[in-house]
């Protein structure tokens, strides 16, 4: 496999490219991501499906483009498909044929079921849900995957798409017979769609209609892959949406530009699509069928699936912004022991214990930037880095643990801006106390190991060794509640 390799998604309305480079064997990280408005399948879908020589040139111009992108990243892979727009076109050949003489890449067309299990792959890899329908949304149709514990049990694909429908219905104002039309489709979906309550709304509608729910309800995490919202709470700013009779109020909606001229018809389907799936919970997905292909490549002897508790984002933190592995497995499994040891005092639900071991082995990811405030370091790191696998909740949980590895405990005033997103004070007190605790245990890890004892309200930490540079700042640490912290370091009590 490159280690870095260039992904083209050549859809109805978008032509999109992302590269990606790897760190270890599984883990990677996005390095480039560009999107060009090429429309190719502009005024076909009232020609028969036949490309329009206008659009396909703008199609070619993008792809040249791109590719200089990826050469100048030194890319040394491509693997480019193309969706509805051409396998839809009885002439598509003579694009193919263009870009594979003059540009020398060779462009897969997928059918609906591949494309929507590539949406698939990536979603139930790069998103922590579990059991879900994928909705992909696209220009010429909407792709539909059934996932059961991550497993991907069925594939459709439908010819519900953003400039199908425009054309077809839209530009007429025949709103009733597009609404028929919409549901006529989705008829051919097995009842199972109907039954599992959650759906992952991948592609530009989805995005763009949780963009303007993160901006209305002033969401204080601006990050779309992993928001979750309810349908019921959203329905209300759809219908605003449809109803918004000039640009500018979309823009007063949350609406970008760029999104315009397809934004009603995309949020006519999605909401068309979520009630008739009957959904209570959407989840954004940042990904979809670009990351589909590239996972369903590098993993491509593991059944197009991670190994079990891989998590693709720790790993490839890990493998950039730290030294030495030795350290990191220190401060996960130190902190661990910890964790159970306070658990009579902390009392604690055993859930958060992976939450405070991620936060202990990303800990020194800040100080590859700078030494200095790299707590504050870190904690962005984890804000901005943990792309893959996390929700808002814990990306913002293992990052505020981090912020608040100090001798000082976090308030409520310092954590204001996601209070809503947090666990309660005293449990994220415990939860920065050990780890503060975790992080003063580690300047002399590898030599001298730590045993640890309560009893009743007593904490005591033994060692061989003196630890004289540690002692005072570990008596110094704020505490959740009052007790004993007794150090005993070569068997004198301090």
């Amino acid at each position: 496999m490159a280690k870095i390799t260039t992904i083209i998604d050549i859809g109805s309305n978008s032509m999109r490219m992302v590269v990606f480079k790897k760190t270890s064997r599984f883990a990677f990280h996005l390095i480039n991501e560009t999107k060009s408005k090429v429309k190719i399948s502009e005024n076909s879908y009232q020609n028969d499906g036949y490309l329009q020589e206008i659009p396909m040139q703008r199609a070619f111009s993008a792809m040249e483009s791109f590719l200089n992108i990826a050469k100048n990243l030194k890319s040394r892979k491509t693997l480019c498909v193309a969706t509805s727009a051409l396998r839809d076109a009885p002439n598509r050949s003579i694009f193919l044929s263009r870009v594979k003489n003059e540009l020398g890449i060779d462009i897969k067309v997928i059918d609906g079921e591949k494309e929507s299990y590539y949406g698939a792959v990536g979603a139930s890899n790069l998103l922590k849900e579990t059991h879900f329908t994928t909705v992909d949304i696209g220009g010429g149709s909407t792709e539909f995957a059934l996932v059961v514990n991550k497993n991907i049990e069925k594939t459709y694909s439908l010819n519900i798409g953003t400039v199908r429908l425009k054309e077809l219905f839209f530009d007429k104002n025949d709103f009733d017979g597009a609404k028929k039309y919409i549901i006529d489709q989705l008829l051919q979906l097995p009842v199972e769609y109907k039954e599992i309550g959650t759906v992952v709304g991948l592609g530009g509608t989805a995005r763009a209609l949780s963009r303007a729910i993160i901006i209305n309800t002033k969401h204080p995490f601006d990050v779309l892959h992993g928001f979750t919202y309810q349908s019921k709470d959203a329905f209300g700013l759809f219908d605003n949406i449809l109803k918004a009779k000039t640009n500018s109020k979309l823009s007063t909606l949350g609406v970008r530009s760029d999104r315009f001229d397809t934004i009603k018809t995309g949020t006519f389907i999605f909401k068309t699509i979520l009630e008739y799936l009957e959904t209570k919970t959407v989840v954004t997905s940042g990904v979809g069928v670009r990351e589909g292909v590239y996972l369903t490549d590098i993993l491509r002897t593991s059944n197009h699936k991670f190994p079990s508790n891989f998590q693709v984002s720790v790993r490839s933190l890990l493998d950039r912004f730290t030294e030495d592995p030795k350290q990191t497995a220190f401060l996960g499994n130190n902190i661990s022991k910890l964790f159970d040891a306070l658990e009579p005092l902390h009392k604690i639900d055993s859930n958060f214990k992976s939450y405070l071991v991620l936060a202990a082995k990303l800990q020194q990811t800040g100080v590859s930037l700078n030494f200095y405030k790299n707590t504050e370091h870190s904690s962005n790191f984890i804000l901005n880095g943990l792309n893959y696998g996390f929700s808002h909740e814990d990306r913002i949980l293992i990052a505020t643990i981090i912020k608040y590895s100090t001798k000082n405990l976090p308030k409520e005033v310092s954590i204001k801006p996601f209070k809503n997103l947090l666990p309660n004070i005293l449990t994220l007190q415990w939860l920065s106390y050990i780890h503060s605790l975790n992080n003063l245990l580690n300047s002399e890890y590898e030599r001298y190991p730590y045993e640890y004892a309560l009893d009743k309200n007593k904490f005591t930490i033994h060692s061989t060794q003196e630890h004289y540079v540690s002692q005072k700042d570990l008596l110094r640490l704020e505490k959740p509640i009052d007790f004993t912290l007794e150090l005993n370091f070569n068997g004198v009590i301090i």
